[in-house]
C-alpha cells in the first residue's frame, strides 16, 4: 500500500529536496505541495493525503492553525499531520500537539528516518525526534497541574504497554520487549486510547508521565 504525502513548506528548495527523498521510496509518494497554510488546507481537501508533512512557521496562515483545521475536518479524518521543525524547544511544537499533530521531526532528520516516520505516522503511530520528545515531556511536567493517579480500569498489561509507549517505543519494539504480537499491542493501545480518553498516541505519552510510569532523565 502506497502512502500518499502532501508537502507543506514556504521554501521551494526544501519542498523540492523532500520530494526527491520521498520519490526514492517505492511505497511513499508525493501527491502535492503547498507553500502556505491556506493552500495546504485546500490541497488536503482536494487530494485527501495520508500524511501531511507540515512546516510550522510560514507567512500568512501558519502550520498550527492549518494542522488544527485539517484534524477538525471530517472528510480528512484519515489524514495525519507530521510536523517538521528546526526548533527543539519551540513553543510552536507544543501548540501543534494540542492542534492534533501526530508527531514531530527535526528538519535535519536523515532521509531513511524521514521515510520511516512517514510510514509509521500513516500506520497510526506518533513520532517524535528523541530530543523533541524529551523537551516536550519536560514542558508538560513543568506545567503546574495535579499528577494523575493510575486508573483502576487499566489492566497490568495495559500499564506495561503504556509505560513503553511513554518511553517512545514503537508497536514493533513493544511487541519485541513483551514477546507478544503486534496485533495484540495495537489492540491494547486502542483500549488505552479509549480508557484514557486520549486523542492519539502523543497524549498517551503524556499520560504515562503524568501517572509516574516514566521518569524523565535528569
Amino acid at each position: 500500500m502506497t502512502t500518499r504525502v502532501l508537502l507543506v513548506d514556504d521554501q521551494m528548495l526544501l519542498r523540492h529536496s523532500l520530494a526527491i527523498i520521498i520519490g526514492d521510496s517505492p511505497d511513499v509518494e508525493v501527491v502535492g505541495q503547498a507553500e502556505d497554510g491556506e493552500q495546504a488546507l485546500a490541497r488536503a481537501r482536494e487530494l485527501r493525503p495520508d500524511v501531511v508533512l507540515m512546516d510550522i512557521r510560514m507567512p500568512g496562515q501558519d502550520g498550527i492553525t492549518t494542522t488544527r483545521e485539517i484534524t477538525a475536518t471530517p472528510e480528512l479524518a484519515g489524514t495525519k499531520v507530521l510536523v517538521l521543525t528546526m526548533f527543539e524547544l519551540d513553543e510552536y511544537v507544543y501548540e501543534a500537539l494540542r492542534a492534533g499533530a501526530s508527531g514531530f521531526l527535526l528538519k535535519d532528520t536523515e532521509p531513511d528516518d524521514l521515510i520511516d516516520a512517514v510510514r509509521r505516522t500513516h500506520a497510526g503511530e506518533s513520532l517524535f525526534a528523541p530530543t523533541v520528545l524529551t523537551h516536550l515531556v519536560e514542558h508538560y511536567l513543568a506545567t503546574p497541574r495535579h499528577r494523575a493517579a493510575q486508573p483502576n480500569g487499566l489492566t497490568q498489561r495495559e500499564v506495561e504497554i503504556l509505560t513503553l509507549v511513554g518511553r517512545g517505543l514503537s508497536n514493533t519494539e513493544i511487541a519485541d520487549v513483551l514477546v507478544i504480537s503486534i496485533k495484540t499491542v495495537k489492540s491494547h493501545v486502542g483500549r488505552l486510547l479509549s480508557k484514557l480518553s486520549a486523542r492519539d498516541r502523543a497524549q498517551l505519552v503524556i499520560s504515562a508521565y503524568d501517572m509516574g510510569l516514566v521518569v524523565p532523565h535528569s
